[in-house]
């Protein structure tokens, strides 16, 4: 009788396990296919104001691949305007700012995972300045940070200062902005703080 209840409480207690392990599995099942989801076909790319009015910048392909996604971009070309800025020609979104994208100027591999979207964030770089000012201000650059939400990609703007892409990373594998170059950015006084990709 012993060795019986001592199984029969064995099995009461796997049995509780294996329910709260499956009701926990069931759970987290659709969250990872919406995240997976995420990273899967063609999406597009907006940016919004702080009153979540969007412009539709672009677009982008994903395939999926063993280890992650590969992408790539597609501007919508007829939302920028042509500046020749300190030498430069750049292509910018008008509004209260300039808001000019900088093509990330050296080789990568345009893969992303769920966990790890830094090579997108590195190909959607901005930098701001008012129309009256003159020149380009690299030191005025916008870095959405961006994580995957409920099967979409979003991000807020980050202060960062583009001329560490002057000169190319010694490492071309690993992406050159990190957290060590950013800052906080005052969303409120920014034309564009934040970024959607559905």
């Amino acid at each position: 009788m012993f060795g019986l209840t001592v199984s029969n409480k064995v099995l009461v207690s796997l049995s509780i396990f294996l329910s709260g392990f499956t009701a926990n599995t069931l759970q987290a099942e659709p969250q990872k296919i919406m995240s997976a989801a995420a990273l899967q076909g063609v999406k597009s790319v907006s940016l919004l104001d702080k009153n979540g009015q969007r412009t539709v910048i672009g677009s982008i392909t994903f395939t999926q691949k063993e280890d992650g996604s590969e992408y790539q971009l597609t501007l919508e070309r007829e939302q920028f305007r042509d500046y020749f800025l300190s030498m430069k020609e750049m292509k910018c979104l008008e509004g209260p700012e300039l808001w000019c994208h900088l093509a990330y100027p050296y080789q990568q591999p345009h893969k992303v995972t769920v966990d790890n979207l830094r090579w997108l964030e590195h190909d959607l770089l901005f930098m701001f300045k008012t129309p009256k000012e003159f020149g380009a201000n690299f030191w005025n650059g916008i870095y959405y940070n961006m994580q995957v939400e409920n099967g979409i990609i979003t991000g807020e703007a980050q202060a960062v200062d583009l001329n560490v892409l002057a000169s190319p990373p010694d490492d071309l594998s690993v992406p050159p902005v990190g957290e060590a170059e950013l800052d906080e950015v005052d969303r409120d006084k920014r034309w564009l703080p934040m970024i959607e990709i559905r």
